[in-house]
């Protein structure tokens, strides 16, 4: 899927939660890439704006464009390689925020769906019994209003767009969805309504256990359609 009219944003061109010889830990806002696109014209990222600064600096994980929130980024190959085994072992903690359209009835629940790629609609993912891989996802719900659910996320795998896939199974799409959702669900809605919060890992040289958090940037008083 193409992306159209990128223009991702310049403040805070970046913003450093964390720094030091091994590792960088920075707030990705909603609306710029993780790592550089393939087109000339994509090549703005977060990787791209650390390693003006940083140019041994590596991407361990990524975020999706439309989603905001914490990033860590090693800054040598052997703290790139012990933080991605803690993400491919599952060490690391992640806790992500959304709002869902709807009223989700269940206080707290998880969605065990299996995913993989639709080809024929990449980079979209599906649900797929016969050949999707495992996927768990476990949330909470924090607030209901008549429009809407604020729900706590906590991914037990990491598969792509698994957050967004999981939440439209249920039949609660996340607001501002521009690839999961349909077009009168995103009216009045300005960004995808996903905020990875929370990230801990274990730090690459020390092993001293890490944790990061960001509020959430949704109001308490989600946009009405």
């Amino acid at each position: 899927m193409a992306i159209l009219n990128y223009q991702p944003p310049m403040t805070p061109y970046l913003d450093f939660l964390y720094q030091d010889e091994h590792v960088i830990v920075v707030n990705k806002p909603a609306g710029i890439l993780s790592v550089r696109g393939r087109a000339a014209n994509h090549q703005d990222s977060i990787q791209k704006r650390i390693n003006d600064v940083f140019p041994e600096a590596r991407i361990v994980h990524r975020l999706d464009m439309a989603t905001s929130g914490i990033l860590v980024l090693a800054m040598h190959k052997s703290a790139n390689q012990h933080l991605s085994n803690q993400f491919a072992e599952r060490k690391t903690q992640k806790r992500y925020f959304a709002r869902v359209l709807g009223l989700v009835k269940d206080d707290e629940g998880e969605c065990n769906e299996p995913l993989i790629v639709d080809w024929p609609n990449r980079p979209k993912q599906k649900v797929c019994y016969e050949t999707g891989k495992r996927a768990l996802t476990r949330y909470t719900v924090l607030q209901r209003d008549d429009y809407s659910t604020l729900v706590e996320l906590k991914p037990v795998t990491g598969r792509s767009h698994q957050l967004r896939v999981h939440m439209l199974s249920l039949g609660h799409p996340i607001l501002g969805d521009r690839l999961y959702s349909e077009e009168h669900t995103r009216q009045h809605v300005n960004r995808l309504h996903l905020h990875a919060a929370e990230l801990g890992f274990y730090h690459p040289a020390t092993e001293q256990w890490m944790s990061f958090t960001q509020a959430h940037p949704f109001s308490s008083e989600p946009n009405r359609p």
